[in-house]
């Protein structure tokens, strides 16, 4: 089962929350919706307690208590808290129980070519070099679920407000979201209305002006 709805995302004017107390916590930024997804594909709900932050007005006492590099995502974990998401990723894989994402192959041009430029024809290009429908071709890995939500997301807001189908012309493209939507544990990260979807991003624009 999928969890519920996250909580409201914290900002300066939420109180200090128990820190430290043997509770094992993932902070993000509520917007980032790939922290979220990998605690539920590795099936962690109920050993990673999942705080979402705004960080457009984040509370004081993040930098001040729980990390001081003021960055998310962080992982609060036996008495210490971690940063950076792929060192993350792989700190999960290796100190809790579920099904590893981490590849058999490191590619990293995989990552410097999604990176900038026209996003989806590296995309379109990135899938071809593998026999297979995931990016590094029958398995599923860090590099699919790095991408996926992001890919899925940028999907609804081009569709719903600029009326772009990104998925036209890119055959690659289509077959990855589909295989990937095929994955019960990545379904069941699902939860969002894409209404909500288009809301949040609206709000996070609107807070950058």
């Amino acid at each position: 089962m999928a969890t519920e709805y996250l909580p409201h995302p914290l900002d300066a004017t939420a109180e200090e929350p128990a820190l430290f107390d043997g509770t094992t916590r993932l902070h993000f930024h509520f917007l980032k919706f790939f922290h979220e997804n990998l605690v539920e594909l590795q099936g962690l709900q109920d050993k990673i307690k999942l705080v979402p932050l705004n960080l457009q007005n984040k509370p004081a006492w993040y930098k001040e208590k729980v990390y001081s590099a003021n960055k998310v995502p962080s992982l609060e974990h036996n008495g210490k808290v971690m940063g950076e998401s792929i060192d993350l990723i792989k700190y999960v894989d290796t100190n809790f129980e579920g099904p590893s994402l981490l590849p058999n192959v490191t590619s990293l041009e995989l990552f410097s070519a999604l990176s900038g430029g026209t996003a989806f024809d590296h995309l379109e290009h990135a899938l071809t070099k593998y026999d297979g429908p995931f990016l590094l071709g029958h398995e599923f890995s860090l590099e699919d679920i790095t991408f996926i939500p992001l890919v899925e997301r940028f999907q609804i807001n081009l569709s719903e407000v600029f009326k772009y189908a990104f998925r036209a012309g890119r055959p690659k493209v289509t077959a990855w979201i589909e295989a990937v939507n095929k994955i019960d544990a990545y379904k069941q990260t699902k939860k969002a209305d894409p209404k909500e979807i288009v809301a949040r991003y609206k709000m996070m624009f609107s807070a950058k002006k």
